[in-house]
């Protein structure tokens, strides 16, 4: 009788720290599979985030404007086109251009 015992314990155990790591296991998974908002208090984005948030979104739809330009455009315009976006922005620092690749 008291080895019976000995190996219900045993069992017992046994599930009780596979059950305590699949707890642990199942919660990291579901603490990854949050929005990050949630998992920090307080972190609500106040209106100076939103516009600038706001402003980037729509220079990337700016730029992506452009680039759909590019690769639709069959005329021989394309080239013309590229410099004048080269004029109108400064390149970024460290860009190479003409002027400092000779």
């Amino acid at each position: 009788m008291g080895e019976m015992v000995i190996i219900a314990m045993t069992i017992i155990a046994i599930v009780l720290i596979a059950g305590i790591s699949l707890n642990g296991i199942v919660e990291k998974v579901m603490s990854t599979k949050r929005p990050r908002h949630d998992a920090l208090p307080g972190a609500a984005l106040q209106g100076q985030d939103i516009r600038l948030i706001a402003e980037r979104q729509q220079q990337i739809e700016d730029r992506l404007r452009v680039l759909e330009r590019i690769a639709t455009d069959r005329g021989n315009l394309l080239a013309d086109e590229i410099e004048a976006l080269r004029r109108e922005l400064p390149a970024p620092a460290g860009a190479l251009t003409k002027e400092t690749a000779q």
